[in-house]
């Protein structure tokens, strides 16, 4: 993009200015809510969180527009300008290859007994559902 050029956009503007208004009326309703007969604490916490939510909406777009026309802001945000290294890949150990199979002998719980049964059926339907597969597309 050309420098000097600002990109306007119509419609991220109307949202953001309807979505700080919509923020600004809901905190006026907690704070109606609050000052009602029924209202708590709870309406007034509400009623200083949604100024703040508003308050977000202008910052995230203002953020936006600086990130979208200034490559220097970008270049700021990545991991290498704050000193962040890559992690080498030999770093962690490899994971296995296989998962480890439950085998039950007599002795075992019924829990181990019941978890190595159920571990060779899910084993004869893949190995019965991949047979014919691969038979049907060679």
């Amino acid at each position: 993009m050309p420098e000097g050029k600002r990109r306007h956009r119509p419609a991220l503007i109307v949202l953001v200015v309807v979505a700080a208004i919509a923020c600004l009326g809901l905190a006026w309703w907690q704070w109606s809510r609050f000052e009602s007969s029924s209202g708590s604490g709870q309406n007034l916490g509400y009623a200083l969180q949604w100024p703040a939510f508003g308050v977000m909406f202008v910052y995230a777009y203002r953020r936006f527009v600086v990130l979208e026309s200034d490559p220097d802001e970008v270049a700021k945000l990545s991991p290498r300008a704050h000193g962040a290294t890559e992690v080498p890949a030999d770093l962690l150990p490899p994971r296995p290859a296989t998962a480890a199979r439950v085998t039950a002998d007599d002795d075992s719980p019924p829990e181990i007994r019941d978890l190595a049964e159920y571990n060779r059926y899910l084993s004869e339907l893949a190995s019965s559902e991949s047979g014919p597969a691969q038979q049907e597309n060679p």
